[in-house]
C-alpha cells in the first residue's frame, strides 16, 4: 500500500528561464500562467526544454530546479528502498520513536493488503499482542516494553514522510523501478508519469 497526497511542482517558470541563461535567449520565453494560477510551457519553451532534456543530463540542469513536494504514506519495507535516493532529497517523517505508543495499534496501521488469509490471521495476533505491550507501556513507561514494541513492529507498519524532491530525482526513480516487483513503486511511477510535462519531456521524449 502507499499513498501519494497533497503534493505540489514549483519553479518551472524559473527553470526555463535559468535554461535560456547560457544563450542569452530570454526574448523567445512564450510560457504563462493561466487564469488558475498553473505553469503552461508555451512552443518555443517546451522546445528548448524537450531538447535539452534528450541531450542528457549534463544539459538538462534546469530539471534540478523544479521542485515537488508531496505527502507519501507507505510501508518501512517501502522506506528502505526509497531511502537509496538520499542525494536532492528531503524528508520529515511521522515519528516511530516518540509516538508509536500514542495510540492503539490498527490493521488500518499496516499495509496488509497482498496478505493471505493465513498471513492476516497471524497478522491480528502480532497487532494484539503489540497492543498489549502498548497498554503496558503506558501504564508502567517501562523502557523494556517500549523496545520491545519497537522491535516487534513488522516492516508493513505505515510511516507517512513529506518530501521534497526535484524532476532529476524523479527521472532516476522513474528508470530504476518501473519494473519493480513491489507493486507500490508501480503506484509510485504511475504518479510520476502524471506530473506535469513529465511524460512530454522523458518519456515521449526518449
Amino acid at each position: 500500500m502507499i499513498k501519494l497526497e497533497r503534493f505540489e511542482v514549483m519553479n518551472m517558470n524559473n527553470a526555463i528561464r535559468g535554461a535560456r541563461n547560457p544563450l542569452n535567449s530570454w526574448a523567445r520565453m512564450d510560457s504563462y500562467f493561466d487564469e488558475e494560477g498553473k505553469f503552461v510551457f508555451g512552443p518555443n519553451d517546451l522546445d528548448l526544454a524537450k531538447r535539452l532534456c534528450k541531450a542528457g543530463s549534463d544539459h538538462r540542469k534546469f530539471i534540478r530546479q523544479i521542485f515537488v513536494t508531496v505527502d507519501i504514506t507507505a510501508p518501512l519495507y517501502w522506506w528502505k528502498e526509497y531511502d537509496t535516493y538520499k542525494v536532492g532529497t528531503v524528508a520529515n517523517s511521522t515519528s516511530t520513536m516518540h509516538k508509536i505508543h500514542s495510540k492503539p495499534f490498527e490493521m488500518s496501521d499496516f499495509s496488509t493488503d497482498h496478505m493471505t488469509d493465513a498471513t492476516l490471521d497471524m497478522m491480528q495476533k502480532n497487532i494484539d499482542f503489540l497492543e498489549g505491550i502498548r497498554t503496558q507501556f503506558v501504564e508502567t513507561k517501562d523502557k523494556a516494553l517500549w523496545y520491545s514494541m519497537i522491535q516487534l513492529l513488522p516492516e508493513s507498519y505505515n510511516q507517512m514522510r513529506t518530501c521534497t524532491l526535484n524532476y532529476e530525482n524523479l527521472v532516476g526513480i522513474y528508470y530504476s523501478r518501473k519494473g519493480h516487483k513491489l507493486a507500490e513503486w508501480h503506484t509510485f511511477c504511475d504518479w510520476v508519469k502524471e506530473l506535469p510535462y513529465f511524460e512530454e519531456l522523458f518519456i515521449d521524449n526518449e
